[in-house]
């Protein structure tokens, strides 16, 4: 049993370290091991998972990533959720690199009901980013998502500039940004966890949202962030549709990696 498990885990991507803290751990317990396992991934993944929202609004959420994790859809769904909750939402379209993340970005806003802030392509991701938080603040809006570009996290370039954009936007509200949510592509595996300490050394990460957890893509990467990291996990993404971000539930989480594990 033990041993199809720790294939199951290093299958599923919660990658060699934390496997190895994980089958010590079941080692160390007594009782039936699937147990053991579940009690131990759920302690490892409770995190407060609560937003930062400040007394005073806007409450300014910055989002972080790689290219292709699916950060644009990311910033929509987020709004989705702050809209269904009766607040108003501006969307920062700061991915200037491409003209496409822009137009993107103004469809959603579109469909979800939220102001989007745009410059041109090519204009500065921060400027952007400053106008929407002025926006926000001089008209009484509750939110900012701000969407950036999709950056390799090796480009010390672009790390410069998402740098930029926070302390930017910190000269208008000093806090901002409150949230900053790195999104990870569930199919990145093990990469995922190089790209969260790279973030998170180079920028601060307050949340990690799981994106594409609707095909084969069982997420274990999550548990390799969590336990290595120490960043908690705060959404994750089931789907394609608007309302497939739901906030992270540690056990529902374990009971689908280990599902067809009894």
């Amino acid at each position: 049993m033990k041993e199809e498990l720790e294939e199951l885990l290093i299958e599923a991507d919660v990658g060699v370290e934390a496997t190895m803290f994980l089958m010590e751990e079941l080692e160390r317990k007594n009782g039936d091991v699937l147990e053991s396992l579940k009690e131990t991934l759920i302690e490892i993944l409770s995190f407060d998972t609560s937003l930062r929202i400040p007394q005073n609004p806007p409450f300014v959420v910055s989002v972080i990533g790689v290219n292709g994790s699916g950060k644009t859809t990311t910033v929509a769904k987020l709004g989705k959720i702050f809209i269904d909750e009766g607040k108003s939402v501006v969307l920062s379209a700061s991915d200037t690199f491409r003209a496409a993340a822009i137009e993107q970005l103004k469809v959603w806003g579109e469909r979800i009901g939220a102001t989007v802030i745009s410059h041109g392509e090519g204009a500065d991701p921060a400027a952007v980013a400053f106008d929407a938080v002025n926006h926000a603040k001089a008209r009484g809006k509750d939110i900012v998502i701000i969407d950036t570009a999709g950056r390799l996290h090796t480009k010390k370039n672009l790390m410069e500039e998402l740098k930029k954009i926070h302390r930017v936007i910190s000269k208008i509200v000093p806090d901002a940004p409150h949230e900053v949510l790195l999104v990870i592509d569930a199919v990145t595996g093990q990469n995922g966890l190089v790209q969260a300490r790279t973030f998170m050394e180079k920028i601060g990460v307050t949340g990690v949202v799981i994106t594409k957890m609707d095909g084969t893509a069982k997420g274990g990467i999550a548990i390799a962030i969590a336990k290595e990291l120490g960043i908690p996990i705060k959404f994750i993404g089931v789907g394609e549709g608007i309302e497939d971000l739901k906030p992270f539930d540690p056990k529902l989480f374990v009971e689908a990696l280990l599902e067809g594990s009894t």
